[in-house]
Order: C-alpha cells, then sequence, then structure tokens
C-alpha cells in the first residue's frame, strides 16, 4: 500500500508547519491537491478521509521551525510518518526527500496521486484549524483571515504590532528589514 505525504504552512511567518501522511483504505472521490479545492470543500473531505484512511499528522511548531530549520523539521515529520507506516511504500509531494531515504518524492503528486492529494487536504485544514483557534489569541493580527500567510494585511499587523508568540522569527520580511 502507498502511503502519500504533503504538507502545509511551509511558506507562513507564523503558526506550525503541518505535514500529513495518508493510506486510503476506500477510494474517496473529489480528491484533489487542496489549493486547488475550496475551504468547503476540503472541510467536507477531511471527516471522510479520516474515516477511509489510516493516517498520521505532525505538527511542528514556530519555535521547532525557528531552531531547527524547516528542512530539518520536513525530515523529522517524514521520518516519523515513515517509522508510522513502516513496511509501505512513501511518496512525498515535491522534488526533495530531505535526506530520508527509501522514499519517492513527485512533483505535483498532491493533484495526481489520491494518497497524496488526501494527505495533502488533512495537513491544510489541520494547519487552517489550529490558526482559527488561535486567531482568539491574538486578535490584533487577524489570524483568521491569512492563516499565518504573507498577505499584505499580515505584514502591515507585524509592522504595527511586532512580532507574536508564534511567529517564525527566522523567517526575514524584505519590507520590514532595516
Amino acid at each position: 500500500m502507498l502511503c502519500g505525504i504533503d504538507e502545509a504552512g511551509r511558506g507562513c511567518l507564523a503558526g506550525p508547519l503541518v505535514v500529513a501522511g495518508v493510506i486510503l483504505n476506500e477510494t474517496i472521490i473529489g480528491l484533489n491537491d487542496s489549493k486547488i479545492l475550496s475551504e468547503k470543500q476540503r472541510d467536507t473531505l477531511f471527516p471522510i478521509i479520516q474515516a477511509k484512511s489510516s493516517y498520521k499528522i505532525i505538527f511542528c511548531d514556530n519555535e521547532m521551525v525557528d531552531n531547527q530549520g524547516l528542512s530539518a523539521c520536513l525530515k523529522y515529520a517524514i521520518e516519523t510518518i515513515k517509522e508510522h507506516f513502516q513496511g509501505h511504500d512513501i511518496l512525498m509531494d515535491g522534488n526533495c526527500s530531505f535526506g530520508v531515504q527509501g522514499i519517492a518524492t513527485m512533483v505535483k503528486a498532491d493533484a495526481k496521486v489520491p494518497e497524496v492529494s488526501a494527505a495533502s487536504i488533512l495537513a491544510k485544514v489541520s494547519r487552517d484549524a489550529y490558526m482559527y483557534d488561535i486567531a482568539a489569541l491574538y486578535p490584533l493580527y487577524e489570524f483568521e483571515k491569512h492563516k499565518g500567510y504573507g498577505s499584505a494585511l499580515h505584514v502591515n499587523r507585524i509592522k504595527t504590532f511586532g512580532y507574536s508568540k508564534i511567529h517564525r522569527k527566522s523567517f526575514k520580511i524584505k519590507s520590514l528589514a532595516v
């Protein structure tokens, strides 16, 4: 059986990197790259994927990203998922295995391979849910609107209020450079 892996939040300025691994136990209609699907479609598919698959979701918080770097966080998450799904073939979206041996990679796998599409959806919905929840603790940043990505609104909020506890301090924003 194939375990598909994908991530969400790699390029964010705040919040966690989330990586999911999925083995589908049944066919699921409507899977695609999470970036192509609407939020409503992703939210509809999320519990269906949970019910019809075996999965593992890994969160690497902003401090881990700052202290270890994105590549190390991705390697950790992939290795954890690989260990969890021992003996299964592993396919990661993209063109890099982050030094993890014994896994395959494929560019655009999240739009081509159902297991990777499912992982893409689990990672994205899990991360978005976290950002919606954390928004209540940091209302000045309006995380519910941009989910930590580098939108003009978000960069403006950082300029106005500085960094919060969940921002990735290692990510340099050109418009904030001195």
